[in-house]
């Protein structure tokens, strides 16, 4: 029976009767930018995802102190060295390092398709990673040729998605033969993901070269204070997992990343950086890390 002219009329009232009023979810937050000043006085950009589950929408405190440590012993920390950023979010850390002269630069974190591209876009604007110089191919080296081989900002620093605990193998491959492993981690603001943990020392166990010198930089708040021990427990199970653990720093910020939230002031203002490493040869490990 074809419809009636009444039917016709209602039709459309009828499809859209439980639809949502416009304006009745509120709008996607839009992505953001900030700014870090290095020790030289150069500003850097830094775009952020408006918002992500994984709180990459945030520019955490563990990034900006992370790079003014690599900013003040570029050679005892990045200079030369290969380097994986987990978690890296807009991958300020990863961005000095590159900056810094480190060889290689793998900036991490899940493999979101808008964090991806942010992460990306970071890379494309920095200024202040300089070109890396060009290198003779071998096919010329061993003609005695003096042909340079051009190389770009890809050549030292590339983002890439990865999930904490999965096969490393698509980041190894970012590596020279020569040298196959990361000599270097950095780990900024993480270990508030307790039920992580072990998944972020599987990959470092996977991805970081042998040798007591290979270091995975630790730099965290508590930002949630009544949950401390739980943050510390990383270190613990990374010490019953065979690693050695060192302070090396504790700064305190001028006023806690989230003002408003509770829990003492003075601990949510806290960074602390740390270094989980291979021990040295007859090193004892296995004391729990002091706060």
């Amino acid at each position: 029976m074809p419809p009636s002219e009444s039917d016709s009329d209602s039709g459309p009232e009828d499809t859209n009767l439980f639809a949502e009023p416009e304006g009745y979810y509120p709008p996607s937050p839009k992505p953001t930018k900030q700014t870090f000043t290095t020790s030289n006085g150069d500003v850097v950009d830094l775009h952020l995802v408006g918002y992500s589950p994984t709180e990459a929408h945030h520019l955490w405190n563990g990034s900006r102190v992370a790079a003014q440590y690599f900013e003040a012993d570029p050679a005892g920390t990045v200079a030369g060295r290969n380097v994986l950023e987990l978690g890296a979010g807009a991958g300020l850390p990863s961005l000095v390092a590159a900056a810094l002269g480190a060889s290689r630069v793998v900036m991490t974190d899940f493999p979101d398709a808008e964090i991806l591209a942010t992460m990306g876009r970071n890379i494309d604007e920095c200024r202040i990673i300089p070109p890396p110089p060009p290198t003779t191919t071998t096919a010329a080296a061993v003609a005695g040729e003096d042909t340079k081989k051009t190389r770009t900002k890809a050549d030292v620093i590339v983002s890439k998605g990865f999930v904490w605990g999965f096969d490393p193998t698509p980041l190894l491959a970012e590596l020279p033969s020569s040298r196959p492993k990361f000599d270097v981690l950095i780990l900024a603001d993480l270990l508030f993901r307790h039920s992580e943990h072990g998944k972020l020392l599987d990959t470092i166990r996977d991805t970081m070269a042998p040798g007591p010198d290979s270091k995975a930089y630790v730099f965290f708040t508590s930002y949630r204070p009544w949950l401390a021990h739980k943050d510390m427990a990383f270190f613990d199970l990374a010490r019953e997992r065979g690693f050695a653990v060192d302070k090396i720093l504790e700064r305190k910020m001028e006023r806690p990343l989230f003002e408003d939230d509770p829990g003492d002031e003075e601990v949510r203002k806290t960074c602390t950086g740390w270094v989980v490493r291979w021990p040295r040869e007859g090193e004892v490990v296995g004391a729990p890390a002091e706060a």
